[in-house]
């Protein structure tokens, strides 16, 4: 493959000198670091949920039937299943609860900002203890005591115990997505019910 090269840079840090940077129009390579490789593959679908057995996937709707009912209210939810989402990086997950927050009146500019929840000013209180909570449970499975402490000035124990099921769910089908490599772009709003 020809190298269309346009220019080099040197870049320095503490933890190497000066480290060759080459711009290519087809590449970037950095001299001794693959981290930068950019190829981009499509992802192609392994398995269909059509495949799978169907019991524990009807058990996991039942799980999102009762939570849309719980009394959460549906922006809450949404903000939280799209958050949790982009943790994991579920492409399939991310398509969907973008499409339904913005059909329950969400706003693109609070769902752009999301990972950056605890710097920006339109996220209430409420939401920022929801989005503690969950932030804490996606990356490390527990909330420590402040969180927890923060979330109970907000939310009654059947509330908690409503975000904990609308959090683990989508990890867990965020888990099922990312492994069967399920095609984003599909979804509609109300597919699943």
């Amino acid at each position: 493959m020809a190298d269309f090269s346009y220019g080099s840079i040197y870049l320095s840090g503490w933890l190497t000198p000066r480290t060759l940077v080459t711009f290519s129009c087809a590449h970037l390579s950095i001299s001794a670091n693959h981290i930068f490789n950019l190829k981009c593959t499509k992802m192609k679908e392994r398995i269909s949920f059509k495949e799978v057995p169907q019991e524990p996937v009807a058990a996991l709707l039942l799980i999102s039937k009762y939570l849309k009912k719980s009394g959460l209210e549906d922006g809450l939810r949404e903000l939280i299943e799209y958050r949790v989402s982009q943790i994991n990086g579920c492409a399939f997950c991310l398509d969907m609860h973008h499409k339904d927050a913005i059909h329950h009146g969400e706003t693109e500019q609070r769902l752009h900002s999301l990972p950056a929840w605890r710097e920006c000013p339109w996220y209430s209180d409420r939401e920022r203890a929801a989005l503690a909570y969950t932030d804490s449970l996606t990356t490390h499975a527990d909330a420590d005591e402040p969180i927890f402490a923060t979330l109970t000035s907000f939310f009654n124990n059947k509330e908690i115990a409503d975000l904990t099921f609308a959090i683990t769910l989508t990890n867990t089908w965020n888990r099922l997505n990312i492994a069967f490599r399920t095609t984003p772009g599909t979804y509609q709003v109300g597919q699943f019910g």
